[in-house]
């Protein structure tokens, strides 16, 4: 993960437990009538298989271990957040090349349903450990503000399109498990053709800032985003 920015975990999945997951995300998708939605926690995560891999002692072993390495210390807060994520129909286009970084220092990504053919996959793009844990929470705030805006990610995408900035792309596999340091990484999804299904589960462990007033109202504000989102995606489109 230092070194390359991301580590894959081949084969995460049995087959009959990607299945299961293929499943919730299908009755889902059908629920949401074909358009983008995303669940923070919650029953839809909790009563299917990722609630399963979440209590797992060793996968929560795994996520304490990888912080640990990274960060020196135990985590303040030893919670998992779990996150259903789904790109699907022409609404999702919205949620594409949102580039930022994350509240945890480990994420741990698990690819569902991921189309492997074709240009708009959905791929993970990755600008890896660009910065270091920071010691204050107003500097983390204030660096997730000048790149967390509509200008900023219509900048990076530009300079990517134009090949003046060059990230890291993962072509994810369905049922593998990707790590990388989601605190540190500049990242996003790029736009998924509307007719496939783009769906993955997000495991984020290990807010550095984890207690702080401001961490909490940032928590707050991207779970809110979430809902609106969602909602957002749900509405009849013509």
């Amino acid at each position: 993960m230092d070194r390359n920015g991301s580590f894959c975990i081949s084969n995460f999945l049995s087959s009959e437990q990607l299945q299961s997951l293929k499943q919730t995300v299908r009755a889902e998708g059908d629920k949401h009538k074909g358009c983008y939605f995303a669940h923070h926690g919650g029953p839809e995560i909790e009563q299917s298989q990722l609630g399963a891999i979440s209590a797992s002692p060793e996968f929560r072993a795994l996520l304490k271990n990888v912080y640990q390495s990274g960060a020196g210390a135990a985590a303040y807060n030893s919670e998992i957040l779990n996150v259903l994520r789904c790109v699907q129909g022409s609404s999702g286009r919205r949620e594409s090349n949102c580039f930022h970084f994350d509240a945890s220092l480990v994420t741990a990504l698990l690819p569902i349903e991921i189309p492997q053919d074709g240009v708009d996959r959905g791929d993970l793009i990755l600008f890896p450990n660009l910065r270091r844990i920071r010691s204050n929470v107003l500097i983390n705030v204030l660096e997730k503000a000048l790149l967390q805006n509509p200008l900023s990610r219509k900048l990076i995408s530009a300079g990517i399109r134009h090949r003046i900035l060059q990230p890291e792309k993962l072509r994810l596999v369905p049922g593998n498990l990707y790590l990388f340091w989601g605190y540190r990484t500049l990242h996003a999804n790029e736009p998924c053709d509307p007719a496939q299904r783009r769906a993955s589960a997000i495991f984020h462990y290990g807010d550095p800032h984890a207690g702080s007033f401001v961490t909490r109202m940032i928590l707050k504000l991207n779970q809110r985003r979430a809902r609106r989102a969602t909602a957002l995606g749900t509405q009849p489109t013509g």
